[in-house]
């Protein structure tokens, strides 16, 4: 669960980063809560890749302060390096080499003893549910099982803070919501999750928080709830046989509100399907977003959605 009470444990202010001509970050802000799953969505361009890049000490940003765990990336990035596990949106893994052996030789290189190494490769491979598969070369595996051994790789040495890129790219949908599962479980545990994603189901589902970036900026952040509160409330809907929509009622979504747009859909004596529709984080994303990334709907400053007290 996100610890609230503690200091955040990143923190980015004003954050920009060009390449070239392009300005890929443009006074970024936002914050992390201890303890939380935090979603990064955005169009590709937006700049999600280069924020992960920037706060995993790959890229050097131009300006503006970036803190992980309270420890400045660019005058202490070997400190920030010990605090956290980076995977990227293919997997770092070896084909030719076994799930054990590949969680072996990383715990190897990372100072582990042999038999140290040994039990945290079989304890990995139980948690991510790989054990039947330990002595098959990772070449065998299917794209799931690649991503869950590739997570498991970033828990050799225990990170306080793990960044996902785009971590469920390629999958399909069955090992999508598998792997879903097992990024929860690490939060559950204690882990600091921060993801990006273009996938709004993913953000929908695991996010405690989500911040919509857009030409290098947050235009939005808060949960999901409170993302799809911000452009609307609840409708009836009439559809003609082929699904046209014919009118809608707006409602505040409770059993007598629907009542009453039912009723005046009656009223009106038109014929159709009936649905209500909610808001999701499709109308969230192509309300706040341009079609690039690059800034169609460019904000002067981030609108957080505030919490209720």
């Amino acid at each position: 669960m996100p610890d609230r009470t503690a200091p955040p444990v990143i923190v980015v202010e004003g954050l920009r980063k060009a390449f070239g001509r392009q300005q890929v970050l443009d006074g970024l802000d936002l914050e992390v809560a201890r303890g939380e799953v935090f979603a990064l969505l955005g169009p590709n361009g937006a700049g999600k890749t280069t924020t992960i890049n920037v706060l995993t000490t790959l890229v050097r940003p131009d300006a503006g302060i970036a803190t992980v765990a309270g420890i400045d990336v660019v005058r202490d990035p070997e400190q920030v390096k010990r605090r956290i596990s980076l995977t990227g949106q293919s997997a770092a893994v070896d084909d030719a080499l076994t799930g054990t052996e590949n969680l072996v030789m990383l715990g190897r290189l990372s100072g582990l003893s042999r038999r140290t190494a040994r039990a945290r490769a079989a304890e990995l491979l139980e948690r991510f549910g790989l054990t039947d598969a330990a002595s098959r070369r990772v070449g065998a595996y299917s794209g799931g099982m690649r991503r869950r051994l590739d997570l498991a790789l970033s828990f050799v040495v225990a990170p306080e803070i793990l960044f996902l890129d785009e971590p469920t790219t390629g999958l399909d949908t069955r090992s999508r919501r598998e792997l879903w599962g097992v990024i929860r479980s690490l939060a559950d545990a204690g882990t600091t999750v921060f993801l990006t994603t273009q996938y709004l189901e993913e953000a929908d589902q695991l996010a405690d928080r989500i911040a919509v970036l857009d030409d290098g900026r947050v235009v939005a952040a808060g949960t999901a709830g409170q993302l799809k509160a911000r452009i609307g409330g609840d409708a009836v809907e009439l559809h003609d046989a082929h699904g046209v929509l014919l009118r809608q009622v707006p409602t505040d979504g409770s059993v007598s509100g629907v009542r009453r747009a039912l009723d005046l859909l009656d009223e009106s004596g038109a014929e159709g399907v009936v649905t209500l529709r909610r808001p999701s984080l499709d109308d969230v994303f192509l309300a706040l977003t341009s079609p690039d990334g690059r800034g169609a709907r460019r904000a002067t400053s981030a609108e957080t959605v505030k919490e209720p007290a």
